[in-house]
């Protein structure tokens, strides 16, 4: 029997939880879905473009088995086939997983969104706006950090809404101080939310009036 020890050397991959949670919602089977985690396993270990042989070895196909697979996740628009010169000038081919990983970002969204609509919904007393709040804080917040938001990031301001229950304009203050000190991450973003909670600031005129005085 291997040893702990032996286990360990042969090192571990790193696999997004979204992959394993929503690759159903993908269109792809099983086999599919572990020739990505293949994939991505190969490309952690800087083989960027194993060969159909490689794969074959770790899964119960053939190489021609998994040359079908592999065009039939590239016809999905799950997966790409670049090309880029190395340092010696020489074009070599990779295999691109950034169609997948957008594809999951999108899904996330569509996820999140749904969740805060129903929540929204329920409530039965307020009208629904023409611009989903969510979606109005992600493109705010790309805007003010100046980049795309990770998958995680969208769901922690998913989490804000859904779970903490905060004002989208509350959360857009917060944003703004976060700004004016040039601090550009969630988690300072998060303490001036918790900071304004413990004070029982609850609407956005009790905070601008405390910003006022301190």
């Amino acid at each position: 029997m291997a040893s702990f020890a032996a286990i360990q050397n042969e090192g571990f991959t790193v696999i997004s939880n979204s992959l394993l949670r929503y690759y159903p919602s993908l269109k792809i089977s099983e086999i599919e879905a572990m020739l990505l985690l293949q994939l991505e396993s190969f490309k952690q270990a800087n083989n960027f473009f194993p060969s159909d042989n490689d794969l074959s070895g770790r899964m119960n196909l053939s190489p021609v088995e998994v040359s079908q697979l592999i065009q039939d996740l590239i016809d999905k628009k799950l997966l790409e086939l670049g090309q880029k010169r190395d340092r010696e000038g020489r074009i070599t081919n990779f295999y691109d997983l950034k169609p997948l990983y957008q594809k999951l970002d999108t899904i996330i969204d569509e996820r999140d969104t749904n969740a805060y609509d129903q929540v929204y919904s329920g409530e039965g007393t307020k009208k629904r706006e023409s611009v989903n709040p969510l979606q109005e804080l992600v493109r705010q917040f790309e805007i003010e950090f100046g980049r795309l938001l990770s998958p995680i990031e969208k769901q922690e301001i998913a989490a804000w809404l859904n779970i903490d229950h905060y004002n989208p304009e509350i959360v857009k203050l917060a944003l703004r101080e976060a700004i004016l000190a040039q601090v550009y991450n969630f988690k300072y973003v998060d303490r001036i939310l918790l900071n304004w909670q413990r004070h029982g600031l609850t609407t956005t005129d009790q905070i601008k009036n405390f910003l006022q005085r301190n």
